[in-house]
């Protein structure tokens, strides 16, 4: 058997030739066990003469110089793990994706700034709310994108909002999830975080049960279909690595002056049922968790028409059990508009 020298000289040879080692090539050049030979790669870290970059099957050691460190950081460019959820914190698992990757390396500050926001948010998510023992998370950087992927598998977030609100359906849960500020967990959550990280992306993905909603902002547009039922949930996110969003401004415009999350965008076309709004059911759905805010603006693009009674229960009605709240009108056509003007200067019945 060789001994601690020989092991040791090995490994630094080796390096020396080749710039990174593995374990298993030393195992194979000695024929070692590669739990003893694992030992002097140790023994080498403590002594800060190598530093393993990767995971997994994407391990490997290099020199512990910070020219060859950020060199083999730059071809890990993806990293993918199953996390147990007991004890884990979201900040701990971004931190160990950049110390052993090299997806932020030379990243855009602003778009660092928001992979930063919503991975973590997207991961905390996963962990206080999901009831998942496990978590996978994923996340990799190619020359023109960057995206994670955050999976658990416990009970599904439209299943959860349903549940926790005393919805009927999952696309009553998608609509108050598409208002921005709900929340299962109003004690420790704004509920800001899915409505923020939906802004910042170029694309984010919600699946959850049988339900897929799609934030799609290169567009923009967002979708909600259907799809192959799936326990749990799963997020992906994706943000160009040239984008030019920043995340100061994104919170600025959906914050009042106050500085909290203050201010909606309701876009009344992604509720419709009909080809127009007729009923007071139909505006009290709309309204429904809206008084959590400061402004709400309802973007009108694609309705034809409104009827009276869901002109007048939004505008007057609901304003007047709200006057601290303001309500503003988007791409409302004449039609649409003059309901509008209407309720607001009349004295309806």
């Amino acid at each position: 058997m060789a001994g601690t020298h020989d092991i040791t000289s090995t490994i630094l040879s080796f390096l020396k030739r080749h710039g990174e080692v593995r374990t298993s090539e030393i195992v194979k050049k000695t024929g070692l066990s590669r739990a003893y030979v694992n030992r002097f790669f140790q023994q080498l870290r403590r002594e800060g003469k190598i530093v393993l970059v990767g995971k997994a099957n994407q391990a490997k050691y290099v020199p512990a110089t910070p020219t060859r460190v950020r060199r083999a950081k730059r071809r890990v460019q993806k990293i993918q793990r199953i996390l147990k959820n007991k004890d884990l914190s979201e900040d701990v698992v971004l931190d160990e994706i950049k110390r052993d990757t090299g997806i932020f390396i030379d990243m855009a500050e602003n778009v660092s700034r928001i992979i930063d926001y919503a991975f973590t948010k997207m991961l905390n998510n996963a962990i206080e709310h999901s009831r998942s023992t496990h978590i996978m998370i994923l996340m990799d950087r190619t020359t023109n994108d960057v995206r994670f992927r955050v999976k658990d598998h416990g009970i599904g977030i439209f299943n959860n909002i349903m549940a926790k609100r005393g919805l009927a359906s999952e696309l009553e849960a998608i609509q108050d999830l598409l208002k921005g500020k709900q929340t299962t967990e109003p004690e420790h959550h704004s509920g800001e975080g899915i409505f923020f990280t939906s802004k910042v992306a170029d694309r984010l993905v919600l699946r959850g049960s049988a339900k897929k909603l799609t934030y799609d902002n290169l567009l923009p547009d967002v979708f909600v279909e259907d799809m192959r039922p799936i326990v749990g949930t799963e997020v992906e996110f994706r943000l160009s690595t040239g984008s030019p969003r920043i995340l100061g401004d994104v919170f600025r415009e959906y914050t009042t002056e106050e500085f909290d999350f203050g201010r909606t965008v309701v876009t009344v076309d992604l509720y419709k049922t009909k080809g127009r709004y007729v009923s007071r059911s139909e505006a009290r759905r709309l309204l429904s968790g809206l008084d959590e805010f400061k402004e709400v603006v309802i973007d009108f693009s694609g309705v034809e028409t409104i009827g009276q009674g869901f002109a007048d229960e939004v505008f007057r009605v609901w304003k007047q059990h709200h006057p601290e709240i303001t309500i503003s009108v988007r791409n409302a056509n004449e039609n649409v508009a003059f309901m509008i003007q209407h309720v607001r200067g009349g004295t309806m019945q």
